[in-house]
């Protein structure tokens, strides 16, 4: 079985998911395609349309059998074709389809992948250059280069990134990861690809690990019915893979109920003697994973650490956005406004997604914020998202808000990240510390049967293609339970605190 671009990406993601693909249990596998999974797909498709009919003449590959094009691949490149779309490239062991095949003045060739997101990791519009390469695209143009030098086409030794703006970015791959990272890209590439060919011809396995990634994915249900038969210690909250493998090898504990019972003190002293023991888990980080162990096995219920106090205000807003990422495009700022014992949902909504409408939805939120009184009202809300996102949208439409205000409205002590309250005052007998997780536990409902922002993402395209004001009123009531449950979530909140 060839080692392909998807599989090393799929690796990247979930490193089990490339074994459980050929020899898990294929009727638990979900058959339908998530329906945000698909329109990213279908974003990506449409952006790759629109580079390639602005690039100019090129050798169009995409007919014919792989065989075919593999043979057609070679010929455009024996005749020096400026530039190939969708060429072939492949090996017994392996098989690529880049994007694009670009022959440089030199005569050389350089693999290009166009890409619906950004180029590069944790950049943003203003400033390509504060990123480093993405792992998951540096593997997968690793591999087409690898082809190259295997049949023996003259190639510059890097790669090519054309992001979601149509900018070019070259990926050199003999730099190292990073300052603390000496691993070059060529060198991760090649573990990355030594892994995945182990898992394919079944000479290695990965268990399953849940993490926040997997809920898109066709194997979710089937996982977290396996990590909750075997008590599997990502059931934790902040356990991941990595550090289950570490306890799994070094305490040979396998299960919940047994890393209950672990000496912390023990622990604590054979860390002091062997530096290689739980590497990468520090005493505290220990203790606190213990605790929640035994939270979820013994106490059954939430622990309060320390005394919750929230401000005694008129207004208590409890505030959620709808946006999509994939576009930075904000299209709804929900608020559920409550006196008392009143209360009422305002929006402020994009109803197309121009720039204009972003830009007005967010000026009568900040209308609606300025026309309460000073000091009169707090604000809650859940994770850093909304702050992050609204010092971006300070900076596209600066004569909405200044910066300065936008700051003074986070720092403010009466808006208040309950996320960050839940994080450092509590432990809950959960396996993920999310709103929905949460909220749930409460006993709180949505009244959408499937309720989650990437499917709100989904419906408001779908709002965008028929106009029909009934999904944007499914957004609207999902919105308005997400905005429900925040306050659900501060009442406990305040009752277990006392």
């Amino acid at each position: 079985m060839n080692i392909t671009a998807s599989k090393l990406y799929d690796f990247i993601q979930c490193p089990h998911k490339v074994w459980r693909d050929i020899y898990g249990p294929q009727e638990e596998k979900i058959q339908e395609t998530n329906p945000f999974v698909q329109l990213l797909w279908e974003r990506g498709v449409n952006h790759e349309e629109r580079i390639i009919r602005n690039i100019g003449e090129f050798a169009d590959l995409r007919a014919g059998s792989l065989d075919e094009r593999f043979k057609d691949t070679l010929g455009a490149i024996k005749r020096g074709t400026p530039l190939i779309y969708q060429g072939v490239l492949k090996n017994e062991e392996c098989l690529g389809i880049p994007d694009l095949l670009k022959r440089m003045p030199d005569g050389k060739y350089i693999p290009v992948d166009i890409k619906s997101g950004m180029g590069y990791e944790g950049t943003s519009d203003e400033d390509e250059e504060e990123g480093k390469p993405k792992k998951h695209y540096a593997v997968q143009l690793a591999l087409y280069v690898e082809l190259l030098e295997r049949l023996a086409i003259p190639n510059t030794g890097s790669a090519r990134i054309i992001d979601i703006h149509g900018n070019e970015i070259e990926y050199d791959l003999d730099q190292p990861m990073g300052k603390r990272t000496p691993m070059t890209w060529w060198q991760f590439f090649e573990q990355t690809k030594s892994n995945v060919k182990a898992l394919l011809e079944n000479e290695a396995s990965v268990k399953p690990a849940i993490a926040g990634a997997c809920k898109l994915c066709s194997w979710y249900n089937s996982c977290k019915k396996w990590s909750r038969e075997n008590e599997d210690l990502t059931e934790i909250f902040y356990l991941g893979r990595s550090k289950r493998d570490v306890i799994n090898e070094d305490l040979h504990i396998e299960k919940i109920s047994d890393f209950c019972n672990v000496d912390f003190a023990e622990l604590a002293k054979q860390k002091k003697k062997d530096k290689t023991f739980l590497r990468g888990i520090g005493e505290s980080t220990i203790n606190k994973l213990v605790t929640r162990a035994k939270i979820i096995c013994i106490t059954k219920k939430p622990v309060v650490y320390r005394k919750i106090e929230f401000p005694k205000v008129f207004y208590e807003l409890f505030f959620d956005i709808e946006d999509d990422p994939t576009q930075e495009f904000v299209y709804m700022h929900g608020i559920y406004e409550r006196q008392g014992t009143n209360g009422r949902f305002i929006h402020f909504t994009a109803h197309d997604n121009t720039r204009a409408a972003e830009k007005e939805a967010w000026r009568k939120f900040w209308d609606y914020i300025r026309s309460l009184p000073q000091d009169g009202f707090s604000v809650y809300y859940y994770s850093h998202h909304e702050k992050t996102t609204y010092r971006r949208l300070q900076k596209q439409y600066p004569d909405v808000v200044s910066s300065e205000e936008v700051e003074l409205f986070f720092s403010h002590p009466n808006t208040i990240d309950l996320y960050e309250i839940v994080r450092d005052n509590t432990d809950w007998p959960l396996g993920s510390y999310s709103l929905k997780e949460l909220a749930q536990y409460l006993g709180f409902k949505w009244r959408d049967e499937t309720p989650s922002g990437a499917l709100s993402i989904q419906w408001f395209n779908e709002f965008l293609k028929t106009k029909d004001e009934t999904i944007l009123n499914r957004i609207l009531i999902y919105n308005e339970d997400d905005c429900k449950a925040t306050m659900i979530l501060k009442d406990a909140l305040a009752i277990m605190g006392q």
